[in-house]
């Protein structure tokens, strides 16, 4: 048997009564095993603490002393480590069983009758320190596992931070391209903006121009032409002012429930004149249609829209196909459109068998301003108007399309959930001018449309006080001065509109307001803006809408 060299795998021997202990350590040694005697407890415990691979201790030397200090060691062992012990005793069952208590309190015991050969106690040293051996490889691994876990958690901590700073780098690289699109968008748009509105206000300026010009010469005759002119130019600017509004999804929608296959087919007539006589319009309803929920203006002004883009995709002639469906929208499908919700939906779809969109710009379709068509004839508008009514109605837009094949342009608006309620429609021709003391506040900061909106209120009759924000008007609303109606722009400086209108009802619970705004941030949908007894008109309205508004609310 080789020699175990070092304290950690030496014995130390305990048996403090006659020749055991030397006897002990004379086999051992003869055997090739390193121990040493302790005279006593403390003594064994003492040289514990320095290193041992076995304990032999004699039962007697057990008795009537302390073992706290032993017991203690030996329950402070790290998690590999469990020091064998071997437990001389008498001949005889009966002391071996009065110590089999010790097993118990010390743990790795070996029992070992005396007297005792050579042979026997070696084998049980060896087998000991073959079990201590192993203990301490598993410490060895333990060792290695630990320092592998640190080169491991190392390795992920830098491993970490490079992710962390490559996906900074990828984000500051978003931010540049998003800035750069978003800057070559604002070109784009401001570009387009431009011309558009320099043709529009060209025809404007034009026709006041040639009106003074005439009024001063006394021509009165023909001026309804430049009227005209300069009526349809401003409608022109509207109608681009509104488109840019639906784009960026900010115009004031009417949402309420929608028959579409009515709706369709009361614009047959419309749509059959505003295509070429070589196209044929062919029109297919879902007979038990849902009813959808949706501004009907913005959407019949959609619906035009669709149908002229498709007639100048097929100027040769073709087929053009509106066709309406119910459609149960899962989260397979909208999944892959963001804030599109799974539901029902009414499926609007038109459907041409033109040239087609090419792939490499069909991504760019719903852009502002930009227009396949050649220049002069079209703004780019009319798809990124649709796009943002369909967004802000909760719906969604698609678009399929195949060179020399055609294009679909499939609209989803969502399904009315609710009781349908109608609606009494009032003529303004019959209700009456205003009553002796009928008052108006009008609060409007722009001072061009508070001396309109007087003049209409003068020529119907109406007593009016004017302020040009809602720190003026509060005190108004607040002393005793009579108010039948508030009409009230929402963009005003400092406090908005609804605000002051929200504090104006807890004055005045029954007052009735008017707002008239033409950009309304908060105002989006009419639906969540406007509580009972208030309604919206967006500039720029006729004063045929404006009379016939007011004179409805302060009647009614």
């Amino acid at each position: 048997m080789p020699t175990l060299p070092g304290v950690s795998e030496r014995a130390i021997i305990l048996a403090p009564l006659g020749r055991d202990s030397a006897l002990a350590l004379q086999m051992l040694n003869e055997a090739g095993y390193s121990g040493i005697v302790a005279t006593h407890l403390p003594m064994l415990c003492e040289a514990l603490e320095q290193g041992a691979g076995l304990l032999i201790i004699a039962a007697e030397a057990l008795r009537g002393v302390d073992l706290e200090p032993l017991l203690e060691y030996l329950h402070q062992q790290p998690p590999w480590s469990d020091m064998p012990i071997v437990l001389m005793t008498h001949h005889g069952g009966g002391e071996q069983n009065g110590s089999s208590h010790l097993s118990g309190l010390l743990g790795n015991v070996t029992f070992l009758e005396r007297p005792f050969h050579p042979v026997t106690l070696i084998s049980l040293v060896s087998t000991a320190l073959r079990g201590r051996r192993r203990q301490y490889e598993a410490r060895d691994r333990l060792i290695d596992l630990g320092e592998s876990e640190l080169r491991l958690q190392r390795t992920l901590e830098t491993l970490e931070q490079q992710v962390e700073e490559r996906t900074a780098q990828l984000r500051n690289n978003e931010e540049a391209l998003r800035q750069s699109q978003k800057m070559e968008a604002v070109g784009q748009l401001t570009g387009g903006i431009a011309h558009d509105f320099n043709n529009m206000l060209t025809g404007i300026i034009g026709s006041l121009e040639l009106l003074r010009r005439r009024v001063a010469r006394g021509k009165l005759d023909d001026l309804d032409s430049l009227i005209d002119l300069g009526v349809t130019s401003a409608n022109r600017a509207a109608g681009l002012t509104h488109r840019l509004l639906a784009f960026s999804r900010r115009q004031s929608l009417d949402s309420k429930p929608v028959n579409i296959n009515q709706l369709v087919s009361s614009m047959g007539e419309l749509l059959q004149r505003s295509i070429n006589e070589s196209i044929h319009l062919e029109m297919r309803f879902t007979e038990q249609l849902w009813t959808a929920e949706a501004d009907p203006n913005q959407l019949e002004s959609a619906l035009l829209n669709l149908v002229l883009n498709a007639r100048d995709a097929m100027p040769n002639g073709g087929n053009l196909r509106v066709e309406t469906t119910n459609r149960h929208l899962d989260n397979v499908f909208t999944a892959a459109y963001g804030t599109l919700t799974p539901g029902d939906y009414v499926e609007l779809s038109i459907s041409d068998n033109g040239c087609g969109i090419p792939e490499s710009v069909i991504g760019r379709v719903f852009d502002p301003f930009f227009t396949t068509k050649p220049i002069g004839q079209g703004t780019g508008l009319g798809l990124s108007m649709i796009y943002g009514f369909a967004r802000q109605s909760h719906g969604h837009v698609t678009i399929h399309s195949e060179v020399g094949k055609g294009t679909t342009v499939s609209l989803f608006l969502p399904r009315f959930i609710g009781e349908m309620h109608a609606v009494p429609l009032v003529d303004p021709a019959l209700l009456p001018f205003a009553n002796a003391g009928e008052t108006v506040l009008l609060v409007e900061d722009d001072p061009a449309v508070r001396v309109l909106v007087c003049a209409v209120l003068k020529e119907l009759g109406y007593g009016y006080v004017v302020a040009g924000d809602a720190d003026t008007a509060l005190p108004i609303i607040e002393s005793e001065q009579r108010i039948d109606l508030l009409i009230s722009d929402v963009g005003l400086p400092g406090m908005n509109g609804r605000q002051m209108a929200e504090i104006g009802r807890q004055l005045r619970p029954e007052l009735k307001v008017l707002f008239i705004t033409g950009y309304a941030e908060h105002a989006a949908v009419r639906g969540g803006f406007l509580d009972p007894g208030m309604q919206l008109i967006t500039k720029p309205f006729t004063f045929d809408l404006l009379t016939a508004k007011v004179r409805e609310m302060i009647k009614t």
